[in-house]
């Protein structure tokens, strides 16, 4: 009996596996999370000087290094420098055995952390259950644990990252080379609706109110999931997203902790319909289909 053959017969270990895996996974998202951003702010701060060089500026402060990458420089407490060894990196038992403290300084580490790490290796574990052991469990991995970190980025930044968007959209495309969502057909269409659909709401709410109900950013991400799970799961995913995000916004603002006037991040509410349609888009579908059939 082979590795697969032992994960099929045995499902238990299948889903451990995932839940592992998503823990694991989600450590580096908490690395993509906080350093991403930043990344792309020094480069769009150095391509902002370049720029002012090449109009005649002086003055100008030189160039500077990108602070990190995605892999190095290891892990360091913001706030005395200690470097983050192997044993402190452990997801979600490090941080309760460090009692969320830094173990050189005793400065508090985020909750933020193992929340990440718990909640990816729950979503990967769902993953696992709900397409066993398959390619599209695989492919539902790798789109879950972009999702979460483009939740969390939009969260706190209000961007979402093209370094994210835009090569998963592509990898959406690839995977249904051999249908293991939908038809490439389907993708492709719904990889251009989904873009079409939230530029079009944009433009017509831009020249209704002069103001951008939304950032481009909102158009890719619905590009990303039409790519991964076709055109058919876009009115899913628009109504769920719309709804939840709606419900959320009024919920924020009658208890005060939202302004009327301050934007909320439309990303984390579609990630969270996509990622609901992903699991159970088609029993979604159906249930609806039944409904207007009365």
């Amino acid at each position: 009996m082979n590795l697969l053959q032992f994960l099929r017969a045995e499902p238990a270990w299948w889903l451990a596996a995932g839940a592992v895996l998503g823990l694991v996974v989600g450590s580096f998202l908490n690395v993509v999370i906080h350093r991403l951003p930043r990344m792309m702010q020094a480069r769009w701060r150095s391509e902002c000087l370049e720029y002012l060089r090449e109009q005649g500026e002086t003055g100008l402060p030189g160039p500077e290094p990108a602070p990190f990458g995605l892999v190095s420089p290891r892990s360091r407490c913001p706030r005395c420098g200690h470097a983050i060894g192997a044993l402190e990196n452990v997801p979600v038992l490090s941080w309760l055995w460090l009692r969320g403290r830094c173990r050189a300084c005793g400065a508090p580490i985020s909750a933020r952390y193992p929340v990440v790490e718990l909640l990816t290796g729950i979503l990967f574990a769902a993953c696992a259950w709900r397409f066993g052991v398959s390619a599209a469990a695989v492919g539902a991995m790798l789109l879950t644990g972009a999702l979460v970190a483009l939740t969390f980025i939009d969260l706190d930044h209000q961007y979402l990252p093209d370094e994210i968007t835009l090569p998963w959209l592509w990898a959406g495309l690839l995977l249904n080379l051999g249908g293991t969502f939908v038809p490439l057909q389907e993708a492709v269409i719904g990889a251009a609706a989904g873009y079409l659909v939230l530029w079009s709401v944009y433009k017509i709410f831009k020249a209704v109110t002069g103001k951008e109900g939304m950032g481009h950013g909102d158009f890719k991400l619905l590009a990303l999931l039409g790519a991964w799970l076709g055109w058919g799961a876009l009115p899913g995913i628009v109504l769920i997203s719309s709804v939840i995000g709606a419900a959320t916004g009024l919920a924020l603002i009658a208890l005060g902790r939202q302004g009327r006037e301050k934007p909320i991040p439309f990303g984390p509410y579609l990630a969270g319909a996509g990622w609901i349609m992903l699991l159970w888009g088609d029993d979604i579908n159906r249930a609806y289909l039944a409904w207007l059939a009365g």
